[in-house]
């Protein structure tokens, strides 16, 4: 019997998809090439973005089955990466104190750093979760 854990939220999925035409929900759903993209075309200029509502679904329970449940919770990094990012809390949140006070004290490694994350969150967060297990 395959139990699938609930790595990623709906919720928070269609709370992101506002600022979809920024490809924040492509993002946390662990599509950093099309969050790219939508990013620099405006959600491929709001049609993309309008689809995704639709899309949104699918996309959770692909993020569900592609990432390691653990005890670092996706829903939380995500809010913290998307909100506070250049402030470095996702990084505090997952134990990287270092890099967290170093986001803090340069806006993030001066966005570069926050942008990494956004193409990399849910891997170091699956990694972090994997070595709990």
């Amino acid at each position: 019997m395959d139990v699938t854990k609930d790595t990623h939220s709906k919720v928070i999925g269609y709370l992101l998809w506002i600022f979809g035409f920024l490809g924040a929900h492509r993002f946390y759903y662990g599509k950093p090439v099309t969050g790219t993209i939508w990013f620099f075309t405006l959600g491929l200029l709001f049609i993309g973005w309008i689809v995704d509502l639709f899309l949104i679904p699918a996309m959770d329970r692909e993020a569900d089955l592609r990432f390691t449940a653990g005890a670092t919770d996706y829903n939380v990094a995500w809010i913290l990466l998307t909100f506070l990012g250049v402030f470095g809390v996702h990084r505090m949140y997952q134990g990287k104190w270092l890099s967290g006070i170093l986001y803090l004290l340069t806006g993030g490694l001066f966005l570069i750093g926050v942008l990494y994350d956004f193409w990399t969150l849910n891997e170091q967060i699956s990694i972090k979760n994997a070595q709990r297990g």
